[in-house]
């Protein structure tokens, strides 16, 4: 199947992790032109460099989704090196794990600009070229959390929850313009950020981390942890000419684990 993204120009975020990594590769075996952006330009350079090595066309940017001062500047970059930007995935990194009670005021904002406020602002710099060139993806990734809360996330539950209301009304003010927005939400995806959360689980129980691993495992219907190139491969759906009568959705990439309709 054509997915139609020859030549289409995607900025994917957080693509020096497992998740982040997997849509932006997904994304250049389509023969997209990927802006690489993360916090650390090593992890970057290492997805640039597997997409360059499978043929594909990418470019690395360093970028801390906090700094909102460097939006334009990194737009401009994008345009001057790939083109304007078709595709956006947004994805950001997660807050340390906390209760949802007890946390300073100054975490709260914190984690907001970064993971809240920042997909705004960029998705703003994005949006006014997709809508004149009638044509465009918004794909907002965020967490399971966001259906079924999870246990010592509070954080991340409440701030990425804002962002499935936001997807939800920008989707309905730029569906004319040939523009979709969705959401897409992970299970439990093996990267490093699951290691960190089984660890974080085990050292707070007094367990071993096979054991919380082995029982994350049982919950899902699947019996395993999701690939990250499985992942991937939705998000490349998402972004596709195909899937261009699919927005305003919340799609679960779950392996069955979450229970609820």
């Amino acid at each position: 199947m054509d997915l139609g993204l020859n030549g289409k120009v995607a900025l994917v975020h957080g693509a020096g992790g497992g998740l982040g990594g997997a849509m932006a590769k997904a994304l250049a075996a389509e023969g997209a032109r990927v802006a690489v952006a993360g916090r650390t330009l090593a992890n970057v350079e290492r997805t640039v460099e597997a997409i360059r090595e499978a043929g594909g066309t990418a470019h690395a940017l360093q970028w801390d989704l906090a700094d909102l001062s460097v939006i334009e500047a990194h737009f401009t970059t994008i345009e001057e090196k790939l083109g304007p930007v078709d595709v956006l995935v947004n994805n950001t990194g997660g807050p340390p794990p906390t209760t949802a009670a007890g946390q300073s005021p100054d975490l709260w904002a914190k984690s907001f600009q970064q993971m809240v406020l920042s997909v705004i602002a960029i998705t703003d710099r994005a949006l006014p070229g997709m809508r004149a060139r009638k044509w465009g993806r918004i794909i907002t990734s965020t967490s399971s959390g966001v259906v079924s809360p999870i246990p010592n996330l509070g954080i991340s539950n409440a701030l990425r929850l804002s962002l499935v209301g936001w997807s939800k009304t920008l989707a309905r003010e730029v569906a004319r313009d040939g523009v979709t927005a969705n959401i897409v939400l992970p299970g439990r995806i093996a990267t490093d950020r699951i290691t960190f959360l089984d660890e974080q689980k085990a050292k707070r129980e007094g367990r071993a981390v096979e054991e919380v691993a082995a029982e994350s495992n049982a919950a899902i219907p699947m019996g395993r942890y999701g690939d990250p190139t499985e992942y991937g491969d939705v998000v490349a759906f998402l972004a596709s000419t195909r899937a261009s009568y699919l927005t305003g959705s919340v799609i679960r990439v779950d392996g069955g684990l979450i229970a609820s309709i």
